[in-house]
Order: structure tokens, then C-alpha cells, then sequence
């Protein structure tokens, strides 16, 4: 079993900056790729940013340019760096841990969220 445990959120001001931290423990061998989703109210939780085992990262068109997803495999640890926020980026924001194979586990890992508030 993996645990997710996401840090960093909080409300602020348009333009500014915050820094989300997910660090994982148990089973962290059998992390692959880690990912960011975002749920607004009223929306379906999408996918923000991703990264995998070896670094390749991947980005929601609208957060391209302003987010920077980045992760420490020796410490367990995802990241992601949020710049320029709007208030469209208001969310809660979830970690996501993609097993490496079925033997560690037949679903995903996911943290308990992180409320991000972006005011006006």
C-alpha cells in the first residue's frame, strides 16, 4: 500500500504563487508515475500535470507556462510549483500515484486533497 499525503494549499491573491508538496510513504518502490488533478465545484476533476518515473512531464494546455510539476524519487516526493494563479485555478487539489504493475496494486493511490483558493 501507498499513502499520499498533499501539503502547500491555501488562498492566494491572483498572480501569485504557491507550492504543492506530495509525499508519499509505504510502498514507495511501487510508485510510477505521479500526477496532480484539480476538482472545482460543480466540475469533474481533471488532470493538471504529470510526471513520470523518469521525468517526462506532461501539462494541462491552460497551466502550460505557469505550473512546473517536479519530483524527488528519493524522497517520495511530488511537487507542483504553481506561478501566475488565477482565479480559475481555485480547486481542490489531489496527488495521484500510478502503480508500476497489477502486482503492487489494481488501482491508483490518491491523496485527501488540498484546497487552493484564488482570489480576485
Amino acid at each position: 500500500q501507498v499513502q499520499l499525503v498533499e501539503s502547500g494549499g491555501g488562498l492566494v491573491q491572483a498572480g501569485g504563487s504557491l507550492r504543492l508538496s506530495c509525499a508519499a510513504s509505504g510502498d514507495t518502490i511501487c510508485i510510477d508515475a505521479m500526477a496532480w488533478y484539480r476538482q472545482a465545484p460543480g466540475k469533474e476533476r481533471e488532470l493538471v500535470a504529470a510526471i513520470s518515473s523518469g521525468g517526462s512531464a506532461y501539462y494541462l494546455d491552460s497551466v502550460k507556462g505557469r505550473f512546473t510539476i517536479s519530483r524527488d524519487n528519493a524522497e517520495a516526493t511530488a511537487y507542483l510549483q504553481m506561478n501566475s494563479l488565477r482565479p480559475e485555478d481555485t480547486a481542490v487539489y489531489y496527488c495521484n500515484a500510478h502503480p508500476v504493475d497489477r502486482d503492487c496494486s489494481r488501482h491508483d493511490w490518491w491523496g485527501q486533497g488540498t484546497q487552493v483558493t484564488v482570489s480576485s
